[in-house]
């Protein structure tokens, strides 16, 4: 058996078998358990709004969440930021439903949020990975992950697992709006079980490629991070992750906006990640991914260095990138879920080449429980 020199290396290999653990919860025989989805049933406002409050990585997923729900669902999602919803004051007409996604199910600034939604009578949901937290005790229903115990500060596994509970509610309330038929989830149920063997299958060699890469860019001053449509919150990820892990100064933007500014920072010294992979089956990510060739292609003619993470045997973006890293080919939905592991091992063989314990990063915590505020 294999032993790692750090818990996120670790985790991150752990992530195959805590999918298979959270889908053994909401799923069996290719079709959502019933029991587990019945507390869902009268759940959403009848509005079908839906507001999303986290903070650092948990909000990200649920930046991916609105483009799922709205997608697959066509519930209306706003994403607000943990430590805003509560100081707003605001006592507006809206009543939305509220999902709070904390991956202690502690942080403080999130359990606000809760309250608050619960105060003005709003039925809420909880997504965490700790099924006794105080969230999932005063939520109106308890989504827990099966990610398992998470001891690297810099979330990996659980961030993971939430984006597969986050597709899995986006199915159901497909199904149950009629915007999904029940042959549709089946099949994309199909998809995401076969997802943890695909992961399995290209773990050592993106270990081995971002290792590579690590000692490639190790002298970088700035990543500025890619991504449209549900590939945006993903850059937003890899680049938390690489700033909290190797102390590296990272932003993640939607690709379209480089050239509205950020662009003026590309240099040797501060590269591009871009997120250039596709669905070759879906006409907007094909738009998506025709506009980010573009990009490509001016960002070459510019002399940018790039990272570009594409599909397998993707040879324009092969050709455009300076540096090329493949996932399985996956549908769109589920690519984010993919992507994020090779930027995962980034941000760890970033900090490894800085010298950084990348378990315990300076200044940080596992769980926010008390407000930066006071």
């Amino acid at each position: 058996m294999r032993t790692f020199a750090y818990a996120m290396l670790r985790e991150i290999y752990e992530q195959p078998e805590a999918v298979r653990r959270t889908l053994a919860m909401y799923t069996e025989h290719g079709r959502l358990k019933e029991e587990r989805w019945k507390g869902l049933t009268s759940w959403t406002s009848r509005s079908g709004e839906v507001l999303i409050a986290a903070s650092g990585s948990s909000r990200h997923s649920g930046l991916a969440a609105e483009v799922m729900l709205e997608d697959l669902s066509g519930l209306a999602v706003d994403v607000e930021y943990a430590s805003e919803y509560s100081c707003r004051g605001s006592e507006g007409s809206r009543f939305p439903s509220v999902i709070v996604l904390s991956q202690s199910g502690e942080t403080s600034d999130t359990l606000a949020a809760l309250r608050t939604a619960s105060g003005k009578g709003q039925p809420t949901l909880a997504i965490t990975n700790a099924p006794d937290s105080t969230m999932a005790r005063e939520a109106t229903v308890s989504m827990p992950l099966g990610a398992g115990t998470e001891v690297a500060i810099p979330a990996t596994k659980s961030f993971l697992c939430q984006l597969v509970v986050l597709y899995l509610l986006s199915l159901y309330e497909g199904e149950q709006r009629g915007t999904l038929a029940s042959t549709e989830v089946a099949a994309r149920l199909v998809e995401l079980d076969a997802l943890p063997a695909k992961l399995e299958a290209h773990l050592e060699a993106w270990e081995r490629g971002m290792n590579s890469l690590a000692a490639t860019y190790r002298d970088a001053s700035t990543f500025l991070y890619l991504g449209r449509g549900v590939h945006y919150p993903i850059a937003r990820e890899g680049a938390l992750k690489l700033k909290e892990a190797s102390y590296v100064h990272a932003e993640g933007y939607p690709t379209g906006e480089l050239k509205h500014g950020p662009n003026a920072l590309v240099s040797e010294r501060v590269p591009l990640v871009v997120l250039a992979t596709v669905d070759h089956s879906l006409a907007a990510s094909v738009l998506r991914y025709e506009k980010t060739l573009q990009l490509l292609e001016e960002m070459k003619a510019q002399g940018a260095r790039v990272l570009a993470i594409a599909n397998q045997e993707d040879r324009a973006v092969k050709a455009l990138a300076t540096e090329c890293v493949c996932v399985p080919p996956l549908s769109e939905h589920l690519l984010p879920m993919a992507e994020v592991v090779p930027l995962q091992l980034f941000s760890y063989f970033m900090a490894l080449q800085r010298g950084i314990d990348v378990d315990r990063p300076r200044n940080l915590a596992k769980a926010v429980i008390e407000s930066a505020a006071g």
